[in-house]
């Protein structure tokens, strides 16, 4: 294992940021299991810029330059890498990942935890305390990915309210007090709250919202696709990756746009980009238009029946018709 990790900013403005991985030790009674929640590094994954920017928070962190933790909330679209981001960065800092999604129908007891019954082994009943996710994370290294930050209920959010403020600790209901330790960070990731099909989100709470730094993720440009094509597909044939990285593109753009008229309600996230493309142009690389077949049954089959007029729009303006040849060398 490397003595520090480099992140470099893929801009090229600022310096290189060097960081001393984090360490679980082997002591800790969950080793096996929390060791096990490291994450692997991709090796497809490219940087777009989060990770440095992770890395510069995590800098001031350790320079004790503030008082309170910064904690990150990453927010953006769906199929932006938001999740992606905060696993990778685990992966590098060698903390385990801890991913609990805060739905509408999860409980302050399911995150913080609750008495419940277990048998004596004597023919009766005790009853003991069993730690929550959080808190359960909470007790050794980690990383916490609170997802979908806006999608939990009220009652949620106040019990985390402690934990990210100055006090940084999780009062229990057995008289406990669970820290914040100095090994563990705590991120989050949200869709923005505007007229998008995101059910079940709702503004967040303003004093709950103060508790985070907000880092907003955009959709990749034209080049930024193209080179998570190519580094994760190099037998892909260029013409391929150049008309699907226009055509994600032209998607979103018209996604985002302000212009009621001429916006579509689903964008072509990173998962149709990287995944469901790739593996349509193998299974129909042998038809006549393999680019043609695998927008017909991955993207229009995937979308809202009212954006297939605007898609069909922009397959028309970038392609027309597919690249020639096989998509795969």
């Amino acid at each position: 294992m490397a003595d520090t990790i480099e992140f470099v900013d893929p801009s090229g403005r600022g310096e290189p940021i060097a960081l001393t991985p984090f360490a679980v030790a082997k002591d800790l009674v969950d080793y096996p299991q929390r060791s096990g929640k490291i994450p692997e590094p991709d090796p497809h994954y490219v940087d777009l810029g989060m990770l440095y920017r992770l890395a510069a928070i995590e800098a001031v962190r350790r320079s004790g330059l503030v008082d309170t933790p910064l904690h990150v909330a990453l927010r953006g679209h769906m199929g932006t890498g938001k999740d992606h981001d905060l696993e990778q960065f685990a992966a590098l800092l060698r903390l385990p990942y801890y991913r609990i999604p805060l739905t509408g129908e999860v409980r302050d007891i399911t995150l913080i935890g609750s008495v419940k019954l277990f048998g004596d082994g004597r023919g009766g009943t005790e009853s003991r305390w069993q730690d929550g996710d959080i808190t359960r994370a909470l007790r050794g290294p980690a990383l916490l990915n609170l997802s979908e930050l806006n999608a939990a209920g009220a009652e949620t959010l106040f019990a985390l309210h402690a934990l990210l403020d100055r006090y940084r600790a999780l009062d229990l209901p057995t008289g406990e007090t669970v820290h914040l330790r100095e090994d563990t960070r705590v991120f989050g990731t949200l869709n923005p709250t505007d007229l998008r099909d995101y059910a079940g989100t709702q503004t967040l709470n303003k004093a709950f919202a103060d508790r985070w730094v907000i880092w907003e993720k955009s959709f990749p440009e034209v080049g930024q696709i193209e080179a998570m094509l190519a580094r994760r597909y190099p037998r892909l044939h260029a013409p391929f990756v150049t008309t699907i990285a226009r055509l994600a593109s032209e998607v979103n753009e018209s996604f985002t746009s302000t212009d009621a008229r001429t916006r579509v309600g689903t964008p072509m996230s990173l998962r149709t980009v990287l995944d469901r493309i790739p593996a349509g142009l193998w299974m129909y690389s042998k038809d006549e238009d393999p680019l043609r077949r695998t927008w017909e049954e991955f993207v229009l089959s995937h979308i809202d029946p009212f954006d297939t007029d605007h898609y069909e729009t922009v397959w028309s303006a970038v392609a027309r018709r597919g690249p020639e040849g096989p998509p795969f060398g």
